[in-house]
């Protein structure tokens, strides 16, 4: 059963210091890339009818797609009502290197940098400016301080109006707040990815930053609408996911399985679940859902009117533990890079 009933979306802000935001964002990654084909119709569709629902935050990134994505987003708000258009916010990640092949060659961090990518983005998404901008992992060739102060004069110019992080730990998440006031820690944060409760989410509220949360459907794997028979599309970047691998990824959906049954007594999805579970972490966090197509959008919405109890809370903490899934959150390669990562 999946609760359908259409909910007002509530506001939490990001932040002490940060823009007021739907307690819901649209995350647009899967528009553009890593998740195998998109439905380009489809998808301006869905940005359409998010922002119709309520929801304000548009999360990108530079190098979803190679740029396709900030254009998306760009013919998106250009074909939507005025209204809806003004309320939209734009959160956007750059510094990954790029090659034509779609390869991955680390992050530039450097202050020329950071403009020159602000310049293209402004570009692309024909806006005068960006609401969140962040760099999408650490460049450990170049101190954060000078990644967030270039970010800062950007700010003071005019062309971005608030500072976020992503990926980072605490201690740099202090580092970077030391520089000039941060809105947000965008961070992957789940029901099978509770790394940052330890240290990390601790020190972003001591220091009044906000959580926009990520992969609150671990990519689709606790979304309850994945299956072990299903065949990943060679440009579908979870088919290098060690948590949807063999024996790993049976693992896991047996978890889903254990969460499909408190679902089903709260007459809710798997997904809405999930979904609520973040939401329920704190005013702080602000979940961002990866909805490529209405019908999952309206499904992540019924999330808002799902309420969980501590009895609740208790009973998806016993289905599954904070350390119960099998296998790490990215590839060898790409874990090296996570800043929140290295302890």
């Amino acid at each position: 059963m999946t609760s359908t009933t259409p909910h007002p979306v509530p506001t939490r802000t990001l932040g002490a210091t940060g823009p007021q935001v739907a307690a819901l964002g649209l995350g647009c990654m899967g528009m553009s890339a890593l998740y195998g084909d998109a439905d380009r119709a489809e998808s301006i569709a869905t940005i359409h009818a998010a922002l119709d629902a309520g929801i304000t935050l548009l999360d990108t990134g530079d190098f979803y797609g190679m740029g396709h994505n900030e254009l998306l987003i760009n013919e998106a708000l250009r074909t939507a009502p005025d209204a809806l258009r003004e309320k939209a916010l734009t959160s956007v990640k750059f510094g990954a290197l790029r090659d034509p092949d779609g390869g991955w060659s680390g992050y530039d961090g450097r202050p020329a940098a950071v403009k020159n990518f602000a310049a293209y983005s402004l570009q692309r998404l024909g806006t005068d400016h960006i609401d969140v901008y962040r760099i999408a992992r650490v460049d450990p060739g170049v101190p954060v301080e000078e990644t967030v102060g270039a970010i800062a004069e950007l700010v003071q110019a005019g062309h971005v109006r608030h500072i976020g992080m992503s990926e980072v730990g605490a201690e740099t998440l202090r580092r970077a707040a030391s520089v000039a006031p941060i809105s947000d820690l965008q961070i992957e944060y789940s029901l099978i990815s509770r790394g940052i409760e330890d240290e990390i989410l601790p020190t972003a509220r001591e220091l009044g930053i906000g959580i926009t949360a990520y992969g609150v459907l671990s990519r689709g794997l606790i979304s309850g609408h994945f299956s072990g028979d299903r065949k990943l599309a060679a440009n579908d970047f979870r088919g290098m996911s060690p948590r949807f691998q063999g024996e790993n990824l049976r693992h896991n959906l047996d978890l889903v399985e254990q969460l499909r049954k408190i679902a089903e007594q709260k007459g809710a999805s798997v997904a809405q679940i999930a979904i609520a579970w973040v939401l329920a972490q704190g005013e702080d966090v602000v979940p961002l859902v990866g909805a490529r197509r209405r019908d999952r959008l309206t499904e992540a919405l019924g999330a808002l009117g799902v309420s969980l109890d501590a009895a609740d809370l208790a009973a998806i903490e016993r289905a599954v533990p904070a350390d119960a899934a099998a296998g790490a959150r990215y590839p060898e390669a790409q874990m090296a890079h996570l800043d929140s990562e290295k302890h």
